[in-house]
């Protein structure tokens, strides 16, 4: 809190509240899971007041449903539960609090629900009360502590584990929903909360699909069948994706695995805290350029993963963020060829101090079944 406090402070002075509704940074900043809640963090800095050393103060709104729920969860924060709409509760306890101007989050706030918030405030305070912000609490979650980086390496290490156990559930024949389906019931049950996403079983033709779900297309006799699945174990996720072939493969399926695998190498040998997340694109989309596959290569390198599977940073070309120590990010360079294969390697990366860490480390060598 205290962090974010800061943050506020730095770059919207004028603002003494914050008003955080998207449930992953409720979560983050308060352990709070349920799928209903408003945290008001009051800072209390009013124009012309110093900022308070302390703690800020913070309220968590919830409704009747949770009421057991938030009391155990919540911390950081005291816990009201609203008789009414939560938002328009959280709006009163502000101006209780003689809040003159609250932020949100641009991000996460939809017109309709900045409409009910504005017309939740007294007519004389309404006008500048609310302050469109930056995603302050979703920059902090990129940087993870110790106890997070632990999470995270749990749910890694059950992927690669469910990687190893589909290798033989994988044959001519057998639909990509059912493939699917044994890998997540697999994952339920080793323990895992959820899937990260909707899992990628993509084959044949449909592998130069990148987000290519699985359907009841059956497996071909000969091609590549691309994976692409993750785990939630205590609210965070892990992401990872291997290819495999069914029968012998053509030099020209060959050429594209070990081509996107020499980038994908690549991707993580440039990681390391002060390089930039276009420096990383590029060090795995140069490999491809040079393979004269550049050109199928349709997507950004990575993104951040936490208790969201897509969040900051963002991998990409021409982006100037630098990575820091507690970063997790993935690396997943990729060749699609239209109507012909497809091909992707991913691995979920740690940034530390020194370089990087693979959390994901199941094998990537060529896989012929």
């Amino acid at each position: 809190m205290q962090r974010l406090a800061a943050a506020l402070h730095s770059q919207l002075p004028s603002a003494d509240a914050m008003l955080v509704t998207h449930p992953q940074d409720v979560r983050y900043l308060t352990g709070f899971t349920g799928s209903s809640a408003a945290l008001v963090l009051h800072t209390g800095a009013t124009p012309g007041r110093k900022t308070t050393k302390k703690a800020p103060p913070a309220i968590l709104f919830t409704d009747g449903r949770y009421i057991e729920q938030a009391r155990q969860q919540t911390k950081n924060a005291g816990v009201v539960i609203a008789q009414g709409p939560i938002l328009r509760e959280a709006c009163a306890w502000m101006q209780t609090q003689h809040v003159r101007q609250c932020t949100f989050d641009v991000e996460h706030t939809t017109v309709a629900t900045l409409d009910t918030m504005r017309a939740s405030i007294a007519g004389k305070l309404r006008r500048g009360f609310f302050l469109p912000a930056p995603a302050l609490t979703a920059r902090l979650r990129e940087t993870k502590a110790a106890e997070e980086i632990v999470r995270m390496r749990a749910a890694a290490e059950l992927g690669c584990s469910l990687f190893e156990r589909i290798l033989t559930a994988i044959e001519p024949g057998k639909p990509e929903v059912e493939v699917a389906a044994q890998l997540e019931f697999a994952a339920r049950k080793a323990g895992a909360e959820a899937m990260s996403f909707e899992t990628i079983v993509a084959s044949g033709a449909r592998s130069a699909l990148p987000h290519g779900h699985a359907t009841s297309q059956r497996l071909p006799k000969r091609g590549f069948v691309v994976l692409d699945f993750g785990v939630m174990l205590s609210g965070y996720c892990s992401d990872m994706t291997r290819t495999v072939h069914l029968g012998r493969a053509s030099v020209a399926e060959r050429y594209a695995y070990d081509a996107v695998l020499e980038a994908q190498l690549a991707g993580i040998a440039a990681v390391k805290p002060g390089v930039t997340c276009g420096e990383i694109d590029e060090a795995a989309r140069g490999v491809l350029r040079r393979a004269k596959l550049a050109d199928f290569f349709t997507h950004s390198t990575g993104h951040g993963v936490g208790l969201e599977i897509h969040e900051g940073p963002r991998i990409a070309a021409r982006q100037r963020q630098t990575l820091e120590p507690g970063m997790v990010i993935t690396i997943e360079p990729g060749v699609y060829m239209p109507g012909r294969f497809g091909v992707r390697i991913e691995d979920m990366v740690l940034v530390t101090r020194k370089g990087q860490e693979i959390l994901t480390p199941a094998t990537k060598a060529w896989i012929e079944l």
